[in-house]
């Protein structure tokens, strides 16, 4: 399999990924932002430092770096006209536009009849005020786009809540508010390679914020059914062959869907379980590329 892989040339993704290719398969790095794109009368062509992506048997997205709207619009029509010659983009574009945007993705998580935290989104401070007395004066505000807990607050004091509005206001963000969702310091990840399933706790007594990134312990988590059909669904709301989806248990003992990660990160899932991810990804790639949809049977082993 000869592979193009979206991601900065020092991603430790990229060189995880060609420590499990072992030979086996060809890997290149390609760039988000020398990507450019040829129209004429018989050909679509997308390139990257004059290589034709469409000559790929995949491409994998493992990065979406910031950008003007210009340039993340041109970067995924661009993938997107890629998809449609017939070359394997994964995630899709549809995926990753849909799971990078927490209100979007959000939406199709309560489509899907998935359990997702009371969430409102607004653009002016009067507004704002009325959603922080709505879900109840303890809120969380995200960032609408983001990752690894970046721009996260809790915020539970009306006058930091104006405060905090207005700072996000003056620079033209949205805000995103949800509900505290009272729990015991952990939450749950649930990676999905296809139909291959592997899970973790991550745990942090410090801090309600349960990223890695931040300081959080992490578990082998045995999912079972219920568990796995809660992932599956929500991968398929976005649209993710390859998915991190981050789910929570309330002291209440309900369960909720956070968010659906579709460039989700496996370092610390393939330290806590003693299993080759990288392996994993790049065997499912290869069923798919053969044209095999079950990628179990032809996974690489473990390293």
């Amino acid at each position: 399999m000869h592979l193009a892989v979206l991601a900065h040339g020092n991603s430790w993704y990229l060189k995880d990924l060609r420590r499990a290719a072992a030979g086996a398969h060809r890997i290149d790095q390609v760039a988000f932002d020398v990507i450019h794109a040829a129209l004429n009368r018989q050909t679509t062509e997308v390139c990257s430092r004059g290589r034709n992506l469409a000559d790929y048997d995949a491409v994998l997205v493992r990065t979406m770096p910031p950008g003007s709207l210009e340039q993340v619009v041109f970067r995924m029509d661009a993938l997107a006209r890629l998809q449609a010659t017939g070359t394997k983009v994964v995630n899709s574009p549809r995926a990753i536009e849909a799971a990078v945007d927490k209100y979007l993705a959000l939406a199709k998580l309560q489509a899907a009849s998935l359990p997702v935290p009371p969430t409102m989104v607004c653009q002016a401070l009067d507004e704002s005020m009325e959603a922080f007395e709505r879900l109840g004066q303890d809120v969380v505000i995200k960032p609408l786009f983001g990752g690894e807990g970046r721009g996260i607050c809790r915020i539970t004091d009306p006058d930091v809540m104006v405060r905090t509005t207005k700072a996000l206001l003056q620079v033209n963000a949205v805000i995103y508010l949800q509900q505290y969702i009272d729990h015991d310091g952990c939450d749950l990840r649930v990676f999905l390679i296809g139909d291959q399933i592997y899970g973790m706790r991550r745990r942090n007594p410090t801090d309600w914020r349960t990223n890695v990134s931040r300081g959080a312990t992490t578990e082998p988590l045995i999912v079972d059914d219920g568990l796995s059909e809660l992932a599956r669904v929500a991968a398929s709301a976005v649209g993710a062959e390859i998915a991190g989806v981050d789910v929570l248990d309330g002291k209440d003992g309900r369960r909720w869907v956070l968010e659906v990660n579709a460039v989700p990160g496996w370092k610390a899932l393939a330290e806590t379980l003693q299993t080759d991810i990288g392996a994993r990804v790049l065997g499912y790639l290869a069923a798919r590329c053969a044209g095999r949809e079950d990628a179990r049977s032809t996974a690489s082993p473990d390293g």
